[in-house]
């Protein structure tokens, strides 16, 4: 009789990520807000949009919701942030 032993352990695949680098300063700036749709997280973004307009000076937000948060927001929602945001925050409720 043989046993075999299968490790189901895999090594995490690495993935460079190319980030823009960040303002020195939020004044004047337009923030995005991804919703990712758990429970409140829109009322946090909230919160935080308050806090960057009055105590950093950014001008506006826009706030759109993704359909679960396990999926990446949709390409029109990126294309929205692309040519209509400054700056983006990704929220997370519960």
């Amino acid at each position: 009789m043989t046993i075999q032993i299968y490790d189901p352990t895999i090594e995490p695949k690495g993935r460079k990520i190319d980030y823009v680098p960040r303002p020195k300063s939020l004044a004047g700036l337009r923030v995005g807000l991804v919703d990712n749709s758990k429970h409140n997280s829109d009322q946090i973004l909230l919160r935080i949009a308050g806090v960057l307009e009055r105590e950093y000076g950014a001008k506006a937000h826009v706030i759109r919701r993704k359909p679960t948060a396990g999926k990446p927001a949709a390409e029109d929602i990126v294309q929205e942030f692309k040519t209509s945001c400054d700056v983006v925050v990704a929220g997370v409720g519960d």
